[in-house]
């Protein structure tokens, strides 16, 4: 079953048990999916853009979440951290900070890159590669890290 029938069944799931926020983080994701096929006309979304558009609202979620706690909002911040929770479920798992700076190690090694002047190169590799595994800030701050 592809992504965007998961998220419909999820849907009517979280409606008939009247989960309210559940359904609304639901609902935000099948909105994306439907602006996403009328720029071609489709009547589908692939798994792998489905996936880009949860990471999306994902992160934005999660800037929403930092922002609200900032301001002294938290009852504002806990809704978009519950939302956040409920669409990270269909994303792949994320890799931890060790996996992940090992990776980079690695990466760095291959390309033989010194300084901190390399860092497009390695990035370029890396977000290709792991792609929807780990979060890109956390990726060129691991990389940053290990040129310097």
């Amino acid at each position: 079953m592809s992504l965007q029938n998961t998220i419909n069944e999820h849907i009517k799931k979280a409606m008939f048990a009247k989960e309210k926020e559940k359904l609304a983080a639901l609902r935000a994701v099948k909105s994306a999916f439907i602006v996403e096929m009328a720029k071609d006309g489709s009547d589908s979304v692939d798994d792998d853009v489905a996936e880009k558009i949860i990471m999306k609202l994902v992160k934005q979620r999660k800037e929403s979440a930092s922002i609200f706690t900032e301001q002294g909002r938290e009852d504002l911040a806990k809704d978009e951290i519950s939302q956040m929770e409920y669409l990270e479920v269909y994303l792949p798992e994320q890799m931890s900070e060790d996996e992940l700076r090992k990776v980079v190690k690695e990466v760095i090694e291959k390309l033989g890159a010194t300084t901190p002047a390399d860092m497009g190169k390695c990035m370029g590799v890396l977000t290709t590669s792991l792609n929807g595994k780990a979060d890109g800030k956390l990726i060129s701050q691991l990389v940053l890290e290990e040129l310097s």
